[in-house]
């Protein structure tokens, strides 16, 4: 018996030491009337605020989606600027809800931190840019060049791995932030600029006020594939973060518009009804409305509209589809069905 009650204790003892997952995060929400979405301090296309002050970009679109699906209002959303070292800490301490920051998907970040990886919203991948007065062609002419990288990224370890596969070296500039880390490389501190090539575009686009004078390298030498994060231990947040995101894509293959939502739900295939709410009651499950999924899509669109006004066509950007494009197109966007 004393045994029995030794190992008890013990196991008592081992769960109390354990985090306490928050499994209540859609109840916080609603009682809150505000989601708190963790998303960059300013990174054109992604998240940034506008001449206005508002907050504008594609991972702004989905925070607005999480809150339509969740509180019936998009405009019910903070934004919570955070820096690359500082976003997880902000996500693990309850301080935001979800993290919407151009963050990179890796197996350490979804199993060792406390944090679940959501469905990739962007992909991307790894690459560098450089001065055209440089005659720099290729990544492999970086030989012994010093690099401007943003500290808490992934950027400096693929690098490293990349430069040492190949023979060579490169010394990195750690840089607190991202704003630092362009101050750096447009004064002429660093030889060369790297990170994911979608903020690339945006940094030498937007921020150096010289395009012409800056180039990207055509190679990209890493996957990149970036989503929003929960809290672990919050298995019905966790699926409304991946259907929102689901619903948007879905949309777009279904033809489902923000401006055809009301018409299709009357007058649409079964599927499309479903989608837009008229069809079976597909908020239960997740404790949402009915009408959940047709509130996404008026307030941002399908995934498509999103992509186009934000990073695409319809932006300064001009980002081809590729990768995001809808796998019915060669690309990697693919709903996992909806009913």
């Amino acid at each position: 018996m004393k045994k029995l009650l030794l190992a008890a204790c013990a196991a008592v003892a081992v769960l109390a030491a354990q985090p306490k997952a928050n499994a209540a995060t859609l109840e916080d929400v609603r009682a809150r009337g505000i989601l708190v979405c963790g998303v960059n301090t300013a990174l054109a296309g992604f998240s940034a605020p506008d001449s206005q002050g508002v907050w504008r970009g594609l991972d702004v679109d989905y925070c607005r989606a999480i809150a339509a699906a969740v509180l019936g209002d998009p405009a019910k959303v903070r934004f919570s600027p955070l820096t690359a070292a500082l976003r997880f800490t902000a996500l693990q301490s309850g301080e935001i809800d979800v993290l919407l920051r151009n963050s990179t998907e890796t197996y350490l970040r979804d199993t060792s931190i406390g944090l679940t990886a959501g469905p990739v919203n962007f992909y991307d991948g790894q690459g560098f840019a450089v001065r055209k007065e440089s005659g720099v062609k290729s990544v492999s002419d970086l030989n012994g060049a010093t690099i401007c990288m943003a500290q808490g990224t992934t950027h400096e370890q693929n690098a490293t791995e990349w430069f040492a596969a190949h023979g060579l070296k490169f010394q990195p500039v750690i840089m607190e932030n991202q704003e630092t880390m362009y101050q750096a490389f447009f004064s002429g501190r660093c030889d060369a600029l790297s990170q994911d090539s979608s903020a690339l575009a945006v940094a030498i686009g937007v921020v150096s006020g010289k395009p012409d004078d800056f180039v990207v390298l055509p190679e990209r030498i890493s996957k990149e594939p970036l989503g929003p994060f929960v809290r672990h231990g919050d298995e019905t947040w966790a699926k409304i973060v991946r259907w929102t995101l689901s619903v948007m894509i879905e949309a777009e293959e279904l033809g489902v518009t923000q401006a055809k939502v009301d018409e299709l739900a009357q007058s649409g295939s079964a599927a499309q009804k479903r989608l837009t709410g008229a069809g079976d009651d597909m908020g239960k499950p997740l404790g949402l409305d009915p009408k959940w999924s047709a509130n996404v899509l008026r307030a941002v669109g399908n995934y498509g509209e999103s992509f186009e006004r934000n990073v695409g066509q319809a932006s300064s950007m001009k980002l081809q589809r590729g990768l995001n494009g809808l796998w019915t197109n060669g690309g990697l966007m693919y709903a996992i069905p909806f009913r």
